[in-house]
C-alpha cells in the first residue's frame, strides 16, 4: 500500500485552527497519522488528529506567551488514506496477538503470522512518515507530528535525527517506552525511545519527564544506558517539590541535560490524567498544563533550538465532549510557539 499527501489544509477551506494556508506557504507544516495498531488497553487514538483538528478552531490565536504563531503559516496535511487502511489491517492482525495475553506462545504459527503481518504493516508506517518528514524538512518546513498511538514517532525521530545529528530528545511521558519488545511486536507503542535510541546513533541524549509506569527492564535500560537516557521520575519530582524544590529549579535540571537542537515527544499521557481522561493508557500523577508548557518554554528561553516534536495518543471521548480535543489543541498550538519562538532567539543570536 501507500499514502501520499496533497498540499490543501484539512477539511478544504479551513484547515488547523481554523487557517487556510497551503504547506507550501506555511512555516509549520503537520503530518497527522491515524494509526494505532499495537494499542494493547484503551483506543481511540486513531481519531487523535482529526479531534485535535476539529477543536482548534476554538483556540483564540494569540498566545500570551508566544504571540502569534499562527503568523508562520500553520498547515495539517490531510490524512494519507493508505494509513487508515494500514491501521485497519495491523488491528485485524494484532487482537490474535493481544488476545493470548502479555506473553503470547510465539511457537504458534498463528500467532507468529499476525505479528509478522503487524511488524510488516508498522515497518511501513515508519518508513512512509520518515519519507514525508524528510520530504518537508528539506523545504525548511517545521514539521510536526500528530497521531495516532506513540509508535508512529518513530519515523520522525528518525528523519529529524538524520537532519539534525547530535540531537536531544526532550521525552514527555507517563510511560518510559524503552522495553525491548511488547507482546513481541517489534513496533510497540511501548518501545518507541527503545527503538530509537537503540537504531538512531545520531540522537545524543534523551531525557524524560513524568515517567510513572515502567518495568524492571526498563528501569535496567536506564541504569545501563551510561548517562544517554536521563529519566526524572514523577515521584520523585514531586517528593522534591513537597520538600521545597520549586518547578522552576527543577526544568533547569533538566533543560541543563539537552543538547543544543532538541526535539519534544508529547505523550498526552504524561499530563495529568483529568487533562485527557480518554487517552490509551492514563495513569494518576502527572504534568498540569502549565507545568507541561512551562518546561516546553524553558527550553527556548533557555537558547536551545527547538527542531520538530510530535503530540501522539489524544483519544476523543466516546459520548461526544470535545475535552481531550480541546487539550490537545492547545497544547499543538503551545508547541508551535514555542518552536517558532526557539528559531528566532537561536536565528537573533
Amino acid at each position: 500500500m501507500s499514502a501520499t499527501h496533497s498540499d490543501r489544509p484539512v477539511d478544504g477551506e479551513n484547515g488547523i485552527f481554523g487557517l487556510s494556508v497551503s504547506a507550501e506557504r506555511a512555516g509549520v507544516v503537520l503530518l497527522p497519522v491515524p494509526f494505532e495498531a499495537t494499542t494493547s488497553y484503551g483506543r481511540g487514538t486513531v481519531d487523535g488528529p482529526r479531534t485535535i483538528a476539529q477543536a482548534s478552531e476554538q483556540v483564540d490565536l494569540y498566545d500570551v506567551e508566544t504571540g502569534q504563531p499562527h503568523r508562520a503559516g500553520i498547515a495539517m496535511l490531510p490524512e494519507g488514506p493508505g494509513v487508515r487502511a494500514w491501521n485497519e489491517a495491523a488491528r485485524a492482525a494484532a487482537r490474535t496477538v493481544v488476545d493470548a495475553g502479555e506473553a503470547p506462545n510465539l511457537a504458534d504459527t498463528r500467532i507468529a503470522r499476525a505479528l509478522e503481518r503487524v511488524n510488516a504493516i508498522s515497518n511501513d508506517v515508519h518508513e512512509f512518515v520518515e519519507a514525508e518528514v524528510g520530504r518537508w524538512l528539506a523545504r525548511d518546513k517545521i514539521v510536526g507530528l500528530v497521531g495516532g498511538d506513540h509508535s508512529v514517532s518513530y519515523g520522525t525521530l528518525a528523519a529529524h535525527a538524520r537532519r539534525y545529528p547530535g540531537l536531544g530528545v526532550l521525552h514527555i511521558d507517563a510511560h518510559a517506552d524503552l522495553r525491548h519488545e511488547y507482546q513481541g511486536f517489534k513496533w510497540s507503542h511501548a518501545s518507541i525511545m527503545e527503538n530509537a535510541m537503540r537504531r538512531l546513533a545520531n540522537i545524543a541524549r534523551l531525557v524524560q519527564v513524568g515517567i510513572r509506569d515502567l518495568c524492571e527492564e526498563e528501569h535496567t535500560r536506564i541504569q545501563e544506558s551510561n548517562g544517554r537516557i536521563r529519566t526524572y521520575f514523577d515521584a520523585e519530582l514531586a517528593r522534591e517539590r513537597f520538600e521545597g524544590a520549586t518547578w522552576g529549579e527543577q526544568v533547569r535540571r533538566v533543560v541543563d541535560d539537552l543538547p543544543q537542537d532538541v526535539f519534544v515527544s508529547f505523550d498526552v499521557d504524561g499530563l495529568d490524567p483529568t487533562l485527557c481522561p480518554h487517552t490509551g493508557t492514563p495513569v494518576p500523577g502527572g504534568l498540569s498544563f502549565d507545568q507541561a508548557t512551562y518546561l516546553v518554554g524553558a527550553v527556548a528561553r533557555s537558547g536551545r533550538r527547538i527542531v520538530g516534536f510530535d503530540l501522539v495518543e489524544v483519544a476523543p471521548d466516546p459520548d461526544g465532549s470535545e475535552w481531550d480535543g480541546n487539550v490537545g489543541a492547545r497544547l499543538l498550538y503551545k508547541l508551535i510557539g514555542w518552536t517558532l519562538r526557539s528559531r528566532s532567539a537561536t536565528q537573533a543570536s
